[in-house]
């Protein structure tokens, strides 16, 4: 299995890679993980994998390889839509964090990003929207761990455990009701 995930600075890729690790590792598979920080404190792109088998030999993903893409951030969809495998699946957050250059007007934000996705393996949710519903914007990523949560053939109470281990207590049943929120939407999709 190999996971590409990707966002803008502080949208919680890196936690989530930590979080399908623990998954990917109670399921008894070797798991590796890289994380490019790029620019993340100033709002930059973030881009982590994950891979998980029964032997990894390396955590990097190369073009056309990614069997799924995790979209913290449209535009950032769209920068990575190149590794998805003919077969992958793609989950994009729909909020936009516009770069810098259009910020200052030296360049525009692509138009009709979701044009450019195969309907039939994408999934497009406001993650925004339920994560504050759930009660912290900051769980977005596990929104979005909860849209690709149908996807992939792993109960519900290895997720529970997952989160568990990597998310502070105090914040875990906010980060549980994110996940469902998630999951329930992509079920409607």
């Amino acid at each position: 299995m190999n996971i590409l995930i990707t966002g803008v600075g502080g949208q919680g890729s890196l936690l989530a890679s930590r979080i399908l690790g623990s998954v990917f590792t109670q399921q008894g598979l070797e798991v590796k993980v890289s994380e490019v920080h790029g620019m993340s404190q100033r709002g930059g792109g973030v881009v982590t994998t994950v891979r998980a088998g029964k032997s990894v030999y390396s955590p990097l993903i190369t073009d056309g390889e990614a069997d799924l893409l995790i979209a913290l951030e449209q535009m950032e969809a769209l920068r990575w839509l190149h590794t998805l495998s003919p077969s992958g699946k793609a989950a994009v957050n729909t909020y936009i964090i516009p770069p810098l250059p259009v910020l200052t007007g030296a360049s525009e934000y692509p138009q009709d990003i979701e044009s450019a996705f195969d309907p039939s393996r994408s999934i497009f949710l406001n993650a925004v929207k339920l994560a504050e519903e759930a009660g912290s914007i900051k769980s977005v990523n596990v929104v979005m761990l909860g849209a690709v949560s149908v996807w992939l053939n792993i109960g519900p109470e290895l997720w529970r455990a997952a989160l568990t281990d990597c998310v502070k207590p105090k914040l875990l049943a906010v980060n549980e009701t994110a996940f469902e929120l998630g999951r329930q939407m992509a079920l409607r999709s």
